[in-house]
């Protein structure tokens, strides 16, 4: 085919699309026109689709382009489709050769819906179309700190890690695109409000520990890596690494998975084999970054030549693996599970600690302390004085003595007048410590609406 009939065939994709993103707009769901927009769309890529498996229609700037073809006069007479694709923040739509009639339904009816902004999670679970997203919330509309937008983006992600999940487990291999944007837009938050987001990986949602453990490793791994200076292209791999290093679970059987009693030496020899499947998996998934199998292979060895897989020897591990592996062990031991209460902060560090740094880089742990602190803010803690508190925000140079915000006296009762508080500057007669959390339950509350 040649430069100008690929151009022409470009244009007329472009011009269906937006036809039939006009349609649902105008007509009901069942219209003939809307079933006859669709149609025409569909016929259009049945014709980009004959010299190639994927055809991607992506947006540079104002530019609208179908493949590598660049469109420059589709911005002038397809503005509104243009318009769609910002609102929904998405740059990027791959569709594949055999896409069903009923997933471009899906994908125009979505993007013509009145909120846009939930376009590419409702897209999520679509087998033969993928979208790539700029970020997941448009936040003029919320300040920045609003622990909603970021409650809500949590949840996002914990969704599409469960997509993930069964991609890779039905497809064998997870889909790299919806990995990648989720990944895109919580790397944005690392860099930009990194104590909120790291509160919310506190969240306890035991039915789907799974999902919320893939997501909480991603955060806690770009937070120490962001606070190393890793940011761009690098820490959006290091991040998407991180949320793929149990995929390999996916072929553990999951009687072993969800074992309440301790399992077997052949139980755990069974479970030992996720990191060589993940990293098989990883490896042969088209997108994902050579880091990713890497951390999948690597997250259980430690640097004294123990865990898993047994065998294996390195001189060094990947910077990648040695984050994710703290990550994934403080998430792991502060999580309640029907075998395992959660342990504290303070217990989780010792053990990341002990054995005189043999097992854990020292000094990217005592990093990661400072980090999250011994009392994570988010955290609902006792004071001295027996007042409770919420933890705001930890304070590096002593992460024993974070910011709170006093909501209760010592007597239980709700403070008229909310005082934050600095412990490790306190006068003398105010807290200067924290004694031991306290669950939230018993007051009521939810603290990170506090943050």
């Amino acid at each position: 085919m040649s430069a100008p009939q690929k151009t022409k065939l470009a244009e007329e994709l472009l011009r269906r699309f937006a036809a039939a993103l006009r349609a649902v707009q105008l007509y009901a769901s069942t219209h003939p026109l809307v079933a006859r927009s669709i149609a025409a769309l569909n016929e259009a890529l049945a014709l980009a689709h004959g010299s190639a498996a994927s055809i991607a229609i992506g947006m540079v700037g104002e530019e609208l382009v179908v493949g590598d073809i660049p469109v420059p006069r589709a911005a002038e007479s397809m503005g509104k489709l243009v318009q769609q694709l910002q609102e929904a923040g998405i740059e990027r739509i791959v569709i594949d050769r055999g896409v069903p009639e009923s997933e471009l339904t899906q994908l125009v009816q979505t993007l013509g819906a009145s909120n846009p902004r939930e376009a590419t999670t409702a897209l999520a679970r679509l087998r033969h179309i993928r979208v790539g997203r700029l970020q997941v919330e448009q936040r003029a509309e919320a300040p920045v700190g609003d622990i909603a937008t970021y409650r809500r983006l949590y949840n996002d992600a914990v969704s599409i890690a469960e997509t993930l999940w069964d991609s890779a487990k039905t497809e064998g291999k997870p889909d790299a695109d919806a990995g990648r944007a989720i990944v895109d837009t919580l790397a944005q938050e690392v860099s930009q409000n990194r104590t909120a987001l790291l509160a919310l990986t506190t969240l306890k949602n035991y039915d789907s520990y799974t999902f919320t453990h893939m997501v909480n490793v991603s955060i806690l791994t770009m937070g120490q890596a962001r606070g190393l200076g890793i940011d761009g292209a690098l820490l959006r791999e290091v991040g998407l690494s991180a949320l793929m290093h149990d995929i390999g679970k996916v072929k553990t059987p999951v009687e072993i998975l969800n074992k309440s009693e301790k399992l077997t030496d052949r139980e755990f020899d069974i479970l030992r084999r996720h990191t060589v499947d993940g990293a098989e998996i990883l490896r042969q998934t088209p997108e994902m970054p050579a880091l990713a199998p890497v951390v999948a292979f690597e997250h259980h060895l430690r640097l004294d030549g123990t865990g898993y897989p047994s065998g294996v020897s390195r001189s060094t591990l990947n910077l990648g693996t040695m984050l994710c592996g703290v990550a994934d062990v403080y998430d792991a031991m502060r999580s309640q599970r029907v075998y395992q209460q959660a342990f504290p902060t303070d217990r989780i560090l010792a053990v990341l600690q002990r054995n005189d740094g043999t097992q854990f880089d020292q000094h990217l742990v005592r990093r990661f302390s400072q980090l999250v602190g011994i009392y994570p803010a988010g955290n609902l803690v006792r004071l001295d004085t027996r007042d409770v508190a919420v933890v705001l925000k930890t304070y590096a140079p002593d992460p024993y003595r974070p910011r709170v915000r006093i909501l209760f006296d010592a007597n239980g009762a709700r403070v008229d007048r909310v005082a934050e508080l600095n412990l490790w500057e306190a006068a003398e007669g105010q807290p200067q410590s924290i004694e031991a959390p306290v669950d939230p339950a018993a007051y009521d509350i939810d603290p990170l609406t506090y943050l």
